[in-house]
C-alpha cells in the first residue's frame, strides 16, 4: 500500500470517528424494575429513557362527570394489558376536562398487571421506531404517550407518527399502543381557505380536496376516538365538590363554597375539570390557615 493512500485511509477513520461520536445514538435499554413510567429525552444526541421517580397519583375514581370516556379508554387498556385485540387512541376536546389525568389514572389501575408507560414529545417523534424495536421483546405492555400533541406543517415527527400508527412495512409489536392527548382533532392547523379543495358530485356528494384529505388522514389512523367537551355549571360544580371532599373539607363548607367556585371560573373563563381542581387546592388551603 502506497504512502498516500495510507494517509488517506487514516484520515478516513478519523472523520468516521468524529461523525459517530456526533450522531445520534439509540437509547439504550434501562433497568425495567425502577419504575413504571418513563420519558423519553434526547441527551448529548443520544436517546435515554429516565425513570419516573414520582407518577401522578390520580385514580380513576378521581375523575367524575367523563363516565362515557373513562368506560370506553378502560375497556381497550383492560383489552391490550390481557393480551387480546386493542386499538391506538386520540383523546381530543375542551382544554382541563381529563384527557391526560384519565391516561395517567389508567395507568396506575393496570400497573400490577404489567402496563407501563413511557411519555414522548413531539419533538422526538422521529424516534418512534428506534423506541418500538426497543421494547418489543419485553413481557410488559407499553403506551406511548403523547400529550398536548399537535403538529405544524412540516415537522418531521408528523411522518413519523403516521407511519408508526398505519402505513410503515414494519409492523409495530403487539405490545405497544400509542395513547394521544390534542385539543386539535386532526393534530395540524386547519385553514378557510381549505374548504375550497373541497369537490361536489352532481348528486350533492362531498368530497374534501388532498390538503384536507392529509390533515385527516393522520387522526384516522387512530384506531379509538374519545372526545371531551365542556362542563356544564352543575357538571362543574359537582367536580368541585369531589374535590373539596378528597381535600378533607366537610359538607356544609363545600355547599357553602359554590358561589366562590363559580367566580372563579368566571374569573378563568372555562368551566372544567382542572379549574375545579385549581379552586379546590385554594379554598382547602385557605381553610387550613
Amino acid at each position: 500500500m502506497s504512502i498516500d493512500l495510507e494517509r488517506l485511509m487514516q484520515r478516513a477513520d478519523a472523520l468516521l470517528a468524529r461523525l459517530e461520536a456526533v450522531l445520534p445514538l439509540p437509547a439504550a435499554a434501562p433497568d425495567w424494575n425502577a419504575a413504571i413510567a418513563w420519558r423519553y429525552r434526547k441527551r448529548r444526541g443520544a436517546g435515554v429513557l429516565e425513570p419516573v421517580r414520582h407518577v401522578a397519583t390520580i385514580r380513576l375514581a378521581d375523575l367524575q362527570e367523563i363516565d362515557g370516556q373513562k368506560e370506553r379508554l378502560v375497556r381497550n387498556t383492560r383489552q391490550f394489558v390481557t393480551g387480546r385485540a386493542a386499538n391506538n387512541v386520540l383523546l381530543t376536546g375542551a382544554r382541563g376536562t381529563g384527557k391526560s389525568s384519565l391516561v395517567k389514572a389508567c395507568l396506575n389501575e393496570f400497573a400490577p398487571s404489567g402496563l407501563r408507560l413511557i411519555e414522548v414529545d413531539k419533538a422526538d417523534m422521529v424516534d418512534l421506531p428506534d423506541l418500538v424495536d426497543l421494547v418489543g421483546d419485553r413481557p410488559e405492555r407499553f403506551i406511548v404517550f403523547c400529550d398536548d400533541l399537535s403538529f405544524d406543517e412540516g415537522e418531521p415527527g408528523y411522518k413519523a407518527l403516521k407511519s408508526m400508527l398505519d402505513g410503515s412495512v414494519a409492523q409495530a409489536s403487539d405490545n405497544v399502543l400509542i395513547y394521544a392527548t390534542s385539543n386539535r382533532r386532526h393534530l395540524l392547523p386547519e385553514y378557510m381557505k381549505e374548504n375550497l379543495t373541497y369537490t361536489h358530485t352532481e348528486d350533492g356528494e362531498v368530497h374534501p380536496g388532498e390538503v384536507v384529505e392529509e390533515k385527516i388522514s393522520l387522526s384516522e389512523r387512530f384506531g379509538l376516538w374519545i372526545s371531551f367537551y365542556p362542563f356544564s355549571q352543575s357538571e362543574y360544580l359537582a367536580v368541585v365538590a369531589q374535590w373539596l371532599q378528597h381535600f378533607g373539607v366537610d359538607a356544609a363548607r363545600i355547599e357553602a363554597a359554590r358561589p366562590e367556585a363559580l367566580v372563579w371560573a368566571l374569573e378563568r373563563g372555562s368551566r372544567s375539570g382542572r379549574v375545579a381542581y385549581q379552586f379546590a387546592r385554594d379554598f382547602s388551603g385557605r381553610s387550613e390557615q
